[in-house]
């Protein structure tokens, strides 16, 4: 007799079996799959090392060959929305001695406030802001009625006198004759004397007001007056700064103007601790400009601030200047190399024209042919100074190139898949082929901005929504108060110390800006994030 097992019982031994078999199919199928995928090139298989978008396997192998031009090209509306500005590659100053950055301000012992020798009503102002003056120029009038008073008072005295030089002159006779006594004569005596010298009293004051003595000797009863204040320049120079309009009421303390003497001025300068023993005073020193990159001025350490500044831990410096053309203007930027001559003119580019590609550095040109049409071109640059930086090769004087927007159009570039192989230039038929490779491969976008003394550069950057982003700052001043960035919308703030990269990682989730900004929120900048086409991310196969 046959028994039968419980239904419930062969349950597990069902479910052990199914899995089983599922398991040996998948094996089968995966072992099919491999048996007929094509083997890719040793060439084709991605290294271990991420690869940024739009760097050549080639170039990174031999970085002595120098990659060839790539063209890009860019509608109207890309161009506006990059916010791109272009600059000339041009000439300037460089040496091997210690540079440091400053700035143009007055001389302090040439700089003279003006102000009203008596407080009044400003009546008239003659010069304005910028008007060269000569010394004794009248400047500005006030209607003071001190000084009218201060006249009135002159006459009634100088009246009181001659009346009582009458007294006098009777009891010296009355005297003579024994009719006045000596107690008598004496007293007036004293008199005339405290009478002269309120006359006299009277007379200074009205010369303190600026009245000429002549003015004075012909004040008597009866004779009109002035109440007019003339306000003469108390020096030669340049009005560089007025504050006083008519109607104003002033005190004799209030400024009305301020006149500079610019034939010589200060660039202060600030001098790192380590670099005290090549600065002394009395050190010559070669002065440089933005302005006027091609003219070097000579100035002199005339004094050195004995306290170093705990935060920059750096003393400032002197130097007075010679500025004969009055070409140096106040708070202008400027630069001073000591122990060295300044060498031979050397072309520069501003920093926020060069962008690093894998291990090369490119710019990107504009093609004077074709308006949207911008060449990235390699090029080796020597040691960064200030918001320049020198060019070796690659560029040649007069050339236009992006200063700002630069890594909008190499974001383009990578969309657009344009690859420059050393030794083999990049045809069009390839290019529009490979169209889409860079948006497929790109999983990381990156940019870097140097923070100088007054601003973030670039200021504005583009990126692709949808993809990781890395930024780096890099502070190369210490005259800024970006020793911090913040991007108050993302929530991220990072410190950012003295020549040390610090990066900054988000993923843009949609079209649109985000700001950022220092600390202080003084210098600010903004990320434009456009919206990207949406492709799976597949790997490229050999057909």
């Amino acid at each position: 007799m046959t028994t039968e097992a419980p239904v419930g019982n062969s349950w597990p031994a069902l479910v052990g079996g199914a899995l089983v078999f599922v398991a040996v199919g998948a094996v089968g199928t995966y072992v099919g799959l491999r048996s007929t995928e094509p083997v890719m090139p040793d060439s084709m298989v991605p290294a271990e090392t991420t690869v940024r978008p739009g760097d050549s396997r080639a170039a990174i192998a031999d970085p002595s060959v120098p990659l060839p031009d790539v063209t890009i090209t860019l509608d109207p509306d890309a161009v506006e929305r990059a916010g791109i500005v272009v600059s000339t590659v041009g000439a300037s100053q460089a040496s091997g001695g210690l540079r440091v950055p400053g700035v143009v301000m007055p001389n302090a012992y040439r700089q003279v406030a003006v102000t009203p020798l008596v407080g009044g009503r400003v009546t008239r102002v003659t010069a304005e802001l910028g008007d060269p003056v000569r010394r004794g120029q009248t400047v500005a009038q006030v209607f003071s009625p001190e000084l009218a008073d201060a006249q009135a008072r002159y006459v009634s005295t100088r009246a009181e006198l001659a009346a009582h030089e009458q007294e006098l002159a009777r009891v010296e006779k009355l005297a003579a004759i024994g009719a006045a006594s000596q107690q008598e004569r004496e007293r007036i005596h004293a008199e005339h004397a405290a009478r002269q010298a309120d006359l006299e009293r009277s007379a200074v004051q009205l010369e303190l007001f600026g009245l000429s003595p002549e003015a004075i000797g012909a004040l008597t009863p009866g004779a009109s007056r002035n109440a007019l204040v003339d306000v003469p320049a108390p020096t030669d120079g340049v009005v560089t700064e007025r504050t006083a309009n008519v109607g104003l009421n002033v005190e004799s303390t209030t400024p009305l103007l301020t006149v500079t003497d610019l034939s010589t001025v200060w660039v202060i300068v600030e001098v790192f601790e380590k670099d005290f023993d090549r600065v002394r005073v009395g050190s010559p020193a070669s002065i440089t400009t933005h302005a006027y990159p091609g003219r070097v001025l000579k100035g002199q350490v005339s004094y050195i601030d004995p306290q170093v500044s705990t935060e920059t831990r750096t003393a400032k410096a002197r130097l007075e200047v010679p500025n004969p053309s009055r070409d140096l203007r106040l708070g202008m930027y400027a630069e001073a190399v000591f122990g060295g001559d300044v060498a031979d003119a050397v072309l520069t580019l501003p920093r926020g024209a060069v962008q690093h590609v894998g291990d090369r550095t490119v710019v990107y040109l504009v093609d004077p042919g074709k308006a949207g049409t911008f060449i990235e071109r390699e090029v080796r640059l020597g040691a960064a100074t200030g918001d320049s930086v020198p060019v070796v090769s690659g560029v040649e004087a007069g050339d236009v190139v992006v200063s700002e927007g630069s890594f909008s159009v190499r974001a383009e570039r990578e969309r657009l898949g344009l690859r420059a192989t050393a030794g083999a230039p990049v045809s069009p038929d390839r290019a529009e082929a490979d169209g889409h490779a860079g948006v497929q491969a790109m999983d990381l976008q990156e940019a870097s901005v140097i923070v100088s003394d007054t601003s973030f550069q670039p200021s504005r950057l583009t990126l692709r929504a949808g993809i990781p982003a890395r930024l780096t700052f890099t502070r190369t001043s210490e005259a800024t108060c970006a020793t911090s960035v913040v991007f108050t919308s993302l929530n991220i703030t990072r410190d950012l110390p003295l020549n040390q990269a610090v990066t900054v990682e988000f993923t843009p989730d949609a079209a649109g800006e985000i700001a950022f900004a220092c600390g202080m929120n003084m210098l600010r900048g903004t990320v434009v994030i456009a919206a990207a086409e949406v492709l799976p991310l597949v790997r490229s196969r050999l057909s």
